[in-house]
């Protein structure tokens, strides 16, 4: 019986968290962008997983191009995916919970990791984005990927000013 995308997907994701959390995480050297609390298994920092931007930037990056609601044209952003960053901190669960540095919280399904390749990014246009700019980190989706994408359900799910996931 073959195995549907979806399933394989998966699949491969549950390998990739497995595999992440035999690597134990490092120590931040520099500020703490990104907090990560709740089921997680790698913590480097009490009951956290804490990423400065240099750990980050050691993480396989993505670029893609794409138009949303907050640019009046397409814009370009660079940064590792979710996935990645999940697998990092070894986490699991069902939903993420990202908060911004303004309190905005938003609920993201576990699976949108995979499914759709968010990405945490820390550089629009090829420039690292300052607080004024929606930064240092912004959860954004290849909106222009999937027709699905352009919805103000995945817009919303988007947080720029990232600063914590909490994993449930």
């Amino acid at each position: 019986m073959p195995i549907s995308l979806h399933a394989a997907r998966i699949a491969l994701a549950s390998t990739i968290l497995w595999s992440a959390a035999a690597v134990a995480l490092d120590k931040p050297t520099g500020n703490v962008v990104l907090t990560i609390n709740g089921t997680v298994s790698q913590t480097n920092s009490g009951a956290n997983a804490v990423f400065d931007m240099k750990m980050l930037e050691k993480l396989p990056q993505k670029t893609f191009t794409t138009q949303t609601p907050w640019y009046p044209k397409p814009v370009t952003f660079t940064g590792p995916l979710l996935r990645d960053i999940l697998a990092a901190a070894g986490a699991k669960g069902s939903k993420i919970v990202a908060t911004a540095l303004n309190d905005y919280k938003t609920e993201i399904p576990f699976d949108d990791a995979t499914k759709f390749d968010p990405i945490v990014a820390h550089l629009l246009d090829n420039k690292p984005m300052s607080i004024r700019e929606k930064g240092p980190l912004f959860i954004v989706y290849p909106f222009d990927a999937s027709p699905e994408l352009r919805a103000e359900m995945y817009y919303n799910r988007s947080a720029w000013q990232l600063n914590s996931l909490k994993v449930q």
